[in-house]
């Protein structure tokens, strides 16, 4: 590996689970020093996640612990809170998703770091913010997916609504804390002080909820759920063949639909009134969406997903992990990689993205064992003797 773009950024982890530690894990996978801070007891909750654990360990942590370097120490003891502030005085970035109010509990609070620190960054991760009136709610995802519009709208219509199978809520909020944190990083390029990125999960669903507001505020529209489709977004579906798979087509632009109805050999469907154009076909979706089928039905996907690639139109399989293993397209680009792991051997996992042409990000390690890092970066960080290291590791501080 090359040295990532953000090599020389120190980040102080706090916090656990999945919306701040997704933050940390990006900005470790593109090089940043991440040192995670963990209860000494029983570390990150992620350690323990996942619904197989080989060897009694957990395959989730693998993922959202590498790049990191585990340092224990016991933030609810002054002593503890004491060698936090010590590593934060000298990192660049701090990230948290405690609830609001707990940092400033404890006397580290952004304003009492920035004074030894001035140009921190501190990440602050939560369910609604750092101010407002729900401000200090226990704030999931689950809740934030909910507030922020995507649950209303996600599954069938006639059913109660679905969630997405990962915790998409949380990743958005790591993501959305990542970018903030680049955005400070380079501010502080130009006033030379640090500032607080502040994220809330329902707003991070919100961000991407596209024109959902807009439309019902000129229009009086509420966008409800409608399956597998987009509303007014045809031909654009997943359709059953012969085989007993299920293709998804994308053919909703004009001169794509005619293509595809050549392919169907009905070329006289793309001159049809109810279908020459978008919306028309639209408003007539099912009964488009109906014909298709019948036609995919009756062939092999094997067989058809060339014939679809020839005539240039957007289409595939709905992957699941064997497939993405399997695929020469992941395979070309190294979208999963292999890395070593202590007792597993190897794992696999996905890749570092967006690429970097000349710096790219990538995985050095997987998860640390918990408490791995905490001699090196004690005597190396915060300049503590290996003598002051043991008694307070004998008497559970870290």
């Amino acid at each position: 590996m090359t040295q990532g773009p953000l090599a020389g950024v120190r980040v102080i982890e706090m916090g656990q689970l999945i919306a701040g530690p997704f933050c940390g894990q990006v900005l470790g996978d593109f090089g940043a020093e991440v040192i995670k801070l963990e209860d000494p007891k029983a570390g990150d909750p992620m350690r323990q996640w996942g619904r197989s654990k080989p060897q009694g360990l957990s395959p989730w942590w693998p993922v959202i612990g590498r790049n990191k370097k585990s340092v224990t120490v016991d933030l609810r003891t002054d002593e503890g809170r004491d060698i936090a502030r010590a590593l934060i005085a000298k990192a660049d970035v701090v990230v948290e998703n405690f609830r609001p109010g707990t940092l400033e509990k404890w006397g580290m609070g952004f304003d009492a770091l920035a004074a030894t620190n001035p140009g921190l960054v501190m990440a602050r991760v939560s369910g609604f913010g750092q101010t407002g009136p729900y401000a200090k709610r226990a704030g999931y995802a689950l809740v934030g997916e909910a507030m922020g519009g995507l649950r209303h709208i996600t599954g069938e219509p006639d059913r109660n609504p679905a969630r997405a199978g990962i915790s998409i809520g949380d990743s958005l909020s790591g993501l959305n804390a990542a970018l903030g944190v680049m955005m400070a990083l380079h501010a502080r390029q130009r006033t030379g002080k640090g500032q607080v990125v502040d994220v809330a999960i329902y707003e991070s669903v919100l961000t991407v909820m596209e024109n959902l507001v807009t439309e019902y505020d000129l229009t009086g529209y509420i966008r409800e759920r409608s399956g597998a489709v987009l509303p007014g977004i045809a031909p654009s579906n997943v359709y059953p063949t012969r085989s007993g798979e299920l293709v998804l087509i994308g053919a909703n632009q004009d001169t794509l639909f005619k293509r595809l109805c050549e392919l169907m050999g009905r070329p006289d469907l793309a001159e049809d009134p109810r279908y020459r154009d978008h919306a028309a076909r639209g408003i007539n979706q099912a009964e488009l969406d109906a014909r298709i089928a019948a036609w995919t039905l009756d062939q092999d996907i094997d067989d058809l997903l060339p014939k679809l690639e020839a005539a240039g139109l957007a289409c595939g399989r709905i992957y699941r992990a064997p497939e993405m293993l399997a695929d020469p397209q992941f395979q070309a680009r190294d979208s999963i990689v292999s890395a070593p792991h202590p007792v597993f051997g190897q794992v696999k996992m996905q890749n570092a993205f967006p690429r970097l042409t000349d710096t790219p990000g990538g995985v050095r390690w997987t998860g640390p064992t918990l408490g791995e890092h905490t001699e090196s970066v004690l005597a190396e960080v915060a300049g503590m003797a290996a003598e002051t290291v043991a008694e307070l590791k004998a008497r559970g501080v870290v």
